[in-house]
């Protein structure tokens, strides 16, 4: 038996949405002192303030009766801020027959994010009324479940103030040395500093704080090379090759408490790049292996929670190709094989594929415009997306199929301004879209979309 895509399986009588209202601010400024040297600063910052409502009811797992979903209810307040700032000089110099353009840069980046909020879930045993979140029949739902009104006193309910506090700072240097006119060498490294901390304050359901708070802070630092090279045989082919590695702190915390180490990255890539038909095609294929520490995703135990894998590896293949055919006709096309899989771990398979990793995919995209007469501007394309199956969980349990998707377009562009409707899914296909931390979502049906947009 199926249950329909459109399965509701919330309550109608709670809010069940999700309110965000983001503030950005981006500001840049470039001063070039003269022809050889050049100076680039970018302040960005972004504040966010979102809440549940009055709270969700959110889906758990599937019992082994194949139709009993458990769920659970929460309410959570987020405030997130992020301030970021780059600064970067380039110099452009040679030293004898041998070109440099050299960037120095130093980033600064500031994470402040608190949650207040509470969570109720399927209880055991009931210590009090309305504390235990109803189940509910995937196929003969019922609905009127009360939402919880007691936090307190029983097993299942997280009630806290969580925080996450991250400030990264970071110095690289990077020369791009064109030794010969075919032949073109890239040095370069980075050092992060990295402060995070994660706190927890007991709160009531009121939000009053109560006793029982909690800090965790860690320091880390990490130096990352990048080495690449490009060879030119002939003028429109390119070979090239890369290696390097990457930092990333992880925020947050595992279901036990503890804070995520910073995961840690290392890629291989080789690659030909190709200008065909005087150079209105350009084609690329890219080999690579990136292996990567401590990435997060879904706990098992409880997908409220994450996990860092041990090792994670990614091997694969890609290939795009884009440009103009003929005057008005334009394509992007691309193809790709991907094996992601768990290279080492002390709980998980070995061997198993990571979640939301299709093995292959590829997509082709066309479009034509009327270059003369009455109908100058018209134009119109269409094509095709295609994605084959993921895993969902970790372990290996269960995979969502694979898809292909049609679009389409028609558009009228004329001097500045352009007007175009958009046809996405044509076929009403019926895919799910999942998520890299175990959520599965019915993709959209056929949806027609309007756009008018103007150049200045």
């Amino acid at each position: 038996m199926d249950a329909p895509r459109n399965r509701f399986l919330g309550e109608p009588n709670s809010d069940g949405k999700i309110h965000t209202e983001t503030h950005s601010i981006d500001l840049n400024f470039t001063h070039r002192f003269n022809k050889h040297l050049e100076f680039r600063s970018t302040f960005s910052t972004a504040l966010q303030n979102g809440d549940d409502g009055s709270g969700i009811f959110r889906v758990g797992s599937l019992q082994p009766d194949g139709r009993t979903v458990t769920r659970d209810f929460a309410v959570d307040i987020a405030d997130i801020e992020v301030y970021t700032l780059q600064n970067n000089l380039i110099a452009d110099f040679n030293t004898g027959s041998i070109q440099h353009k050299l960037l120095f840069g130093v980033d600064w980046t500031k994470l402040n994010a608190l949650q207040p909020g509470f969570r109720a879930g399927q209880a055991e045993i009931p210590l009090s009324p309305g504390a235990v979140v109803a189940p509910i029949d995937l196929f003969n739902p019922i609905y009127g479940a009360p939402a919880p009104t007691v936090f307190d006193g029983f097993s299942g309910v997280s009630n806290a103030i969580s925080g996450t506090f991250v400030e990264t700072s970071a110095i690289y240097l990077q020369d791009q040395v064109t030794l010969l006119p075919n032949l073109k060498l890239l040095l370069g490294g980075r050092y992060d500093f990295v402060n995070n901390a994660s706190t927890s304050q007991p709160i009531d359901q009121d939000f009053n704080p109560l006793d029982g708070s909690t800090r965790d802070e860690s320091y880390s630092e990490a130096f990352s090379p990048r080495i690449g090279i490009v060879y030119q045989p002939i003028e429109p082919l390119s070979l090239y090759a890369s290696f390097s590695q990457s930092f990333v702190p992880n925020t947050g915390r595992s279901r036990s408490g503890e804070v995520f180490e910073a995961s840690r990255g290392t890629q291989y890539e080789v690659g030909i790049r190709a200008e065909l038909l005087d150079r209105r095609l350009i084609a690329n294929v890219v080999a690579y292996e990136i292996t990567k520490t401590n990435v997060l995703t879904s706990d098992p135990e409880d997908n409220s929670f994450l996990i860092a894998t041990g090792e994670v590896t990614s091997r694969g293949l890609e290939f795009d190709l884009s440009g103009k055919i003929l005057p008005g006709w334009n394509i992007i096309a691309s193809f790709f094989l991907n094996d992601a899989f768990i290279s080492k771990d002390n709980s998980l398979p070995e061997g198993d594929k990571l979640t939301g990793a299709p093995s292959q995919g590829g997509s082709l995209w066309t479009t034509y415009e009327i270059q003369s007469g009455n109908l100058q501007g018209f134009g119109f394309g269409g094509g095709v997306f295609f994605a084959g199956s993921r895993d969902v969980t970790l372990p290996n349990t269960f995979k969502i199929p694979s898809y292909g998707r049609f679009d389409a377009t028609v558009f009228y562009r004329q001097d500045n301004w352009r007007v175009g409707i958009n046809f996405k899914n044509l076929l009403d296909t019926k895919y799910y879209e999942s998520t890299s931390f175990g959520d599965i979502r019915p993709a959209a049906p056929f949806t027609v979309l309007g756009t008018v947009s103007v150049s200045f």
